[in-house]
């Protein structure tokens, strides 16, 4: 078998050999650092997020789970960045993409704190984000995709995507179908977003509706260029460390159907697994989710609040599947941790349907030894 049928079977409760050993990728620092000890050359250090088919090859790492085609979603173009003031302790007021005035503090590595934004009743919606919220080709015509040969990112149009057209490969990918609600909040602040469905719900509705209808749109298109894809996946990050940043019911009744419509759009062109991305405490969203065809959560955050498929499995059963729920923080201790980790995932494995990865990038503490142990005892704990 090859990785692509591994991860197929795997997925839909099939036997398999063995179990692929994947990643989500790497923080630039911690690709630096690495360059530093003499693991990687300057080239590879300076590959970025995803990494690169040569890193994963001397860690030991199959692939890179997230070998997805994008399109230009969200707002096209995006707002221009711009510097607006400069502070004494050398923090900066700066309008970003999304046209949200941030704080940037020098040396800082969270996320800025928002100040302001543009997005704030129906005037400003109509005026700065309706008009870039149309579908056009080229959204399509200027993605790209991992070259399976070098393992590097590179350009592709929506008719010369041979790579995915070829049943024959070997390298498993997946289509992104956007964000329904993530990319809205990302436009009016959490506070923003909560006040817009009280105050004024019918302009909630027209946000949802239009953002959803261009999703739909763009993965039409691609779907209908020829190309195939082995799952479907959606971005939302809609929830924190103590659950949903939007109330349950609103996701479940507004949010819900769009799933629904761009999910069965998806089985039609035979893509029956499809995950999504929401990082926090995700558990009062599963429902809304798998009743309209999103199956497989990715990533599955240990977190504070331990999360694990076994406890969905036990309450939602086989539908529900599971990629992630693997503690990277053991990576930044000693073998023995690592050992411990394997020992925890092996009766997860188990049970089907799931895949452990690290969620999230691999950050700077990670010790390259302890990561090379970790996929080399994967491997020999999980061959059939």
């Amino acid at each position: 078998m090859n990785n692509r049928e591994r991860v197929k079977a795997i997925l839909h409760y099939q036997p398999v050999d063995s179990l692929p050993v994947v990643h989500f990728g790497f923080w630039p620092e911690t690709l630096e650092k690495w360059h530093g000890e003499g693991h990687l050359t300057e080239e590879e250090s300076k590959t970025g997020y995803e990494g690169c088919l040569s890193i994963d090859r001397k860690l030991g790492f199959d692939f890179n789970w997230f070998s997805t085609f994008f399109y230009h979603g969200s707002l096209h173009p995006m707002f221009e960045r711009k510097m607006l003031e400069e502070l004494p302790d050398g923090s900066k007021k700066v309008m970003n993409a999304y046209g949200v005035v941030e704080m940037e503090k020098p040396g800082a590595g969270s996320i800025p704190m928002e100040v302001s934004h543009t997005l704030t009743d129906r005037a400003s919606w109509e005026e700065h984000y309706l008009p870039r919220l149309q579908f056009s080709a080229e959204r399509i015509q200027q993605s790209w995709v991992m070259n399976p040969d070098d393992g590097t990112y590179k350009v592709f149009s929506a008719g010369g995507l041979a790579v995915l057209k070829d049943e024959r490969r070997s390298q498993h990918y997946g289509l992104y179908c956007g964000s329904l609600i993530g990319d809205i909040r990302n436009w009016l602040g959490v506070v923003g977003l909560s006040y817009l469905q009280v105050d004024d719900e019918d302009l909630f509705m027209e946000m949802v509706g239009t953002v959803a209808d261009l999703d739909y749109r763009n993965t039409e298109y691609i779907l209908k260029t020829g190309a195939k894809f082995d799952f479907a996946h959606f971005w939302e990050d809609i929830c924190f460390k103590n659950g949903p940043l939007v109330a349950p019911t609103v996701f479940n009744e507004v949010i819900g159907p769009h799933y629904k419509r761009i999910t069965s759009l998806c089985r039609q062109y035979g893509v029956d697994i499809v995950s999504v991305d929401c990082d926090g405490w995700i558990d009062s969203l599963i429902p809304t989710w798998l009743e309209n065809g999103v199956n497989t959560m990715f990533p599955i955050e240990v977190g504070t609040w331990n999360a694990s498929i076994a406890p969905w499995r036990e309450k939602y059963g086989r539908e529900l599947r599971g990629v992630g729920g693997m503690n990277k923080t053991v990576f930044a201790k000693d073998r023995k941790a690592v050992d411990a980790e394997i020992d925890r995932l092996r009766p997860l494995v188990e049970l089907g349907g799931y895949i452990p990865c690290p969620d999230h990038r691999l950050a700077p503490d990670a010790e390259w030894d302890n990561v090379r142990y970790y996929c080399d005892q994967m491997h020999k704990n999980f061959q059939r």
